[in-house]
């Protein structure tokens, strides 16, 4: 289903483009910050970040699931999202009934505040 297939992070952060590699660097720091005991490891060729479960993940658009590309920027996932609170809709649902996202298409979309209390929450959660 993937037109890639990477073996390590370092693999990963060569093939993106620099307008999202700049976009990931910037979540996976914020992350990182947000929850230090984190396992950061590859799955679906993208960077997952654990503790007893996945809490959330970093998908950019360029690695595409399938042979097309279906959305813009940078795609920041809650694995539990369905259990956060998310009063002011900032998440995206789709037609998904348990991993809610958020799209990025440019670092002044990315509020550090409201995207550190989700990823407070998802810790809670988890």
């Amino acid at each position: 289903m993937q037109q890639v297939n990477f073996k390590t992070l370092d693999e990963f952060f060569e093939f993106l483009p620099p307008r999202e590699l700049e976009m990931v660097e910037i979540l996976r720091r914020i992350i990182l910050h947000c929850i230090p005991e984190a396992t950061e490891s590859l799955a679906y060729n993208v960077p997952y970040y654990k503790l007893r479960k996945n809490v959330c993940f970093i998908w950019p658009a360029s690695v595409t699931w399938g042979k097309k590309q279906t959305y813009d920027g940078v795609r920041l996932g809650f694995t539990q999202g369905y259990l956060l609170q998310d009063e002011i809709g900032y998440l995206d649902r789709g037609g998904r009934k348990q991993v809610y996202w958020k799209d990025f298409t440019n670092m002044g979309q990315m509020g550090e505040d409201l995207l550190k209390s989700y990823l407070f929450e998802a810790v809670i959660i988890d």
